[in-house]
């Protein structure tokens, strides 16, 4: 498995993992900022950091019918840990704003299901899957992700959640920055800012 440092030096080779001051997409200031994409457009070292969480995942949970991941964020992520573990892998997408499977993906009743994502911040995400889990009638085995950047506080998952690496991003109102954050250029990055 690859060491807490190892992994970290690949989220910053890959830009993953940028330090500096940022404002996220909650609008809190941060002067961490994570976006797994980044690592997925290096297959050759996103293989090294899902290799070693798919051993995490084989440790942690003996039988897995089915990795369910939601859609964007987790789908690369869910397809190589599924890959990995030789898992049938599907994915859930927002439709009018909820989580569905579409494409003829199906939870067989009975199932045990994991739920795999690239980040967990708030376990959202992850519990609007748990719906869908539900209301097939298949078991939840757990969680699991690449980067567990939870703080008890906000957590909706109740859980034990698997993960590569567990970071601490601290997020400050503009109202409270610390000093040295505010010396910092702001950058204002994530998906919700493309155009």
């Amino acid at each position: 498995m690859l060491s807490h440092k190892k992994s970290l030096d690949i989220l910053r080779k890959t830009n993953a993992l940028l330090e500096g001051h940022f404002i996220l997409s909650s609008g809190l200031h941060s002067p961490k900022y994570i976006q797994c994409a980044k690592l997925m457009s290096y297959p050759h070292l996103a293989e090294k950091i899902c290799k070693s969480l798919a051993n995490k995942i084989k440790k942690n949970f003996k039988k897995i019918d089915l990795i369910l991941a939601p859609a964007i964020g987790g789908i690369i992520i869910g397809y190589e840990i599924g890959r990995i573990l030789k898992k049938e892998t599907i994915f859930c997408e927002r439709v009018s704003g909820k989580f569905n499977l579409r494409r003829g993906f199906k939870i067989k009743k009975g199932s045990r299901v994991l739920i795999v994502e690239d980040v967990i911040t708030t376990g959202k995400s992850s519990m609007e899957c748990v719906k869908l889990i539900k209301k097939n009638n298949a078991k939840l085995l757990g969680f699991a992700s690449i980067i567990n950047r939870s703080n008890k506080k906000d957590l909706k998952i109740k859980r034990k959640i698997i993960s590569q690496l567990k970071i601490e991003v601290p997020s400050y109102k503009r109202t409270n920055l610390p000093s040295d954050l505010k010396l910092l250029p702001i950058t204002t990055p994530g998906s919700r800012f493309i155009k």
